[in-house]
């Protein structure tokens, strides 16, 4: 980016932030240590607070110091802004957009969509960021990201819900697992069989212990992991079999490596899907293009997978 319209104090601050000292940020940035020590003090003059702790070991910033961070933040997200829908003006298709998405979704969704975005917006970068739901909206809230896509997001105050889709409950398992033929399982059925589950740090499983907690309290002890590509691998395996939507698993699906059995019975709820923006900013008009490419991406694959057949 040429602009550059983020002051060198800021710059200098996110910098030692970044890598815990002013020689080793004057390393990574290319400016004397003189410089930035200077104009870190010159504002930690003017306020008459330190924006960094100092130690032996190094710098961390001060809650002053956290706040000029995210000062930053949002200086750098309106910059880009700025470039991206100028050069928007001019006919010309660029900008930088950071994305955060889940972990079951980087051999179905993500690919297709990467793919798509290069054919289309060849000069758009997009930084993907794996994490957890809660991370996605955190990312958001922070301004680390500009867009969410993410399970059972809630709405809430400064948070914008671009495009949103229902994903019922499925009982996912390999071709030849004993319940492959059924046409819909209920839970009772699912307790019979060995079953890999997410940790509480997805929201599915927090929904599911709420609910439906007294599946995985049985005398088989279910698999737990935070990573739904584990998941996917005990499944396909054949050996368990997890609940889950038809999302988690789509391309696994179209290869025809796992079937999808709807989950029947009181209180069986559907998940969401949902691509979100923060509500405290505005997005530059690439970014809101390229969310809709994404959205766009994300109804195709659901409407192929809801086309095969159950059981």
């Amino acid at each position: 980016m040429a602009l550059h319209l983020v002051p060198r104090g800021l710059h200098y601050i996110e910098a030692v932030a970044e890598h815990g000292s002013i020689q080793a940020a004057s390393r990574a940035i290319g400016i004397a240590a003189s410089a930035i020590d200077r104009q870190i003090k010159l504002l930690e003059d003017r306020l008459g607070v330190p924006l960094f702790d100092r130690t032996s070991t190094g710098m961390t910033l001060s809650p002053v110091g956290e706040m000029f961070i995210v000062l930053t933040r949002r200086w750098k997200a309106d910059e880009n802004r700025i470039w991206s829908d100028v050069k928007q003006m001019q006919g010309v298709d660029l900008g930088h957009i950071r994305l955060v998405t889940m972990d079951s979704l980087v051999n179905s969704v993500l690919p297709r969509f990467l793919h798509h975005v290069a054919e289309i917006y060849p000069k758009v970068r997009i930084d993907v960021v794996i994490g957890t739901p809660d991370d996605a909206i955190a990312a958001l809230d922070a301004g680390n990201a500009d867009i969410a896509l993410a399970f059972n997001v809630r709405a809430q105050r400064d948070l914008h819900l671009l495009w949103s889709e229902e994903l019922p409950l499925l009982y996912v398992a390999a071709p030849g697992h004993a319940l492959a033929r059924e046409k819909e399982v209920r839970l009772s059925q699912v307790r019979d069989h060995p079953i890999v589950v997410q940790s509480p740090s997805l929201a599915i499983r927090r929904i599911l212990e709420a609910r439906h907690g007294w599946v995985f309290s049985g005398d088989r002890p279910p698999i737990v992991t935070n990573s739904l590509q584990l998941l996917k691998q005990m499944v396909m395996s054949g050996s368990h079999a997890a609940l889950t939507s038809e999302l988690d698993v789509a391309q696994e699906l179209l290869d025809g490596r796992i079937v999808a059995i709807p989950v029947t019975g009181q209180n069986v709820a559907p998940q969401n899907i949902t691509l979100a923006i923060s509500g405290k900013r505005t997005l530059p008009r690439i970014a809101t293009r390229v969310a809709e490419l994404l959205a766009g991406d994300i109804a195709a694959l659901l409407e192929r997978v809801r086309a095969l057949p159950i059981g």
